[in-house]
């Protein structure tokens, strides 16, 4: 069953909405190609001026399964540009743009391993604003031994992992409650 684009947002991309995260991401089911287009396009003419951008990132006809990448661009740039984060990219395979904060070279990269590679690039928490000691740690205990579990596996302080988690919690059911009672999507978007 195909579900409301808009309350997937909501329920996935809330933190991003409101500057708590650099990115998010979440599935979207649908038969409808061209429709999956244009809601992009409106929602990039929508968002752009608040500092957002929606693209999907993977796509498959078959299936009819989307995995659609809400992110600001200027905080995916600061993530990107941090030198732990390249160089971990780099050890993972991704060819570094000249210019760190090339956000599309870096996405299509991370796309075309959603689409093309067997296993799943776990790398992608980077992309989505997860701290890389989180990343690093998932991967290296193939996601065991974390010392908390929240909207990921954190492998840090677990209090401090906690207590973010709780805070994007938050902040998803507030919007949700908002957006149920009619507030629009693009008045729930932080500006940049």
């Amino acid at each position: 069953m195909e579900r409301n684009f808009e309350t997937v947002m909501i329920e996935q991309c809330a933190p991003v909405l409101a500057r708590l995260k650099p990115a998010g991401l979440f599935r979207y089911e649908t038969r409808d190609c061209a429709d999956l287009a244009a809601r992009v396009h409106r929602w990039n003419d929508q968002l752009g001026e608040k500092g957002l951008k929606v693209r999907v990132l993977k796509g498959c006809a078959q299936t009819h399964r989307y995995l659609i990448y809400v992110y600001r661009e200027s905080r995916l740039r600061q993530v990107l540009a941090d030198e732990a984060v390249r160089e971990f990219l780099q050890r993972e395979g991704y060819a570094l743009p000249e210019d760190a904060s090339d956000c599309d070279g870096m996405l299509r990269q991370l796309s075309r391993r959603l689409c093309c590679e067997a296993d799943f690039p776990h790398e992608i928490g980077v992309f989505l604003g997860y701290p890389l000691t989180d990343v690093v740690g998932f991967i290296e205990n193939q996601g065991r031994n974390f010392t908390c579990c929240g909207c990921w596996k954190a492998y840090g302080d677990p209090d401090a992992a906690a207590r973010h988690f709780a805070q994007l919690n938050k902040c998803t059911r507030v919007y949700l409650r908002l957006f149920h009672e009619g507030t629009p999507i693009f008045r729930l978007a932080v500006a940049a």
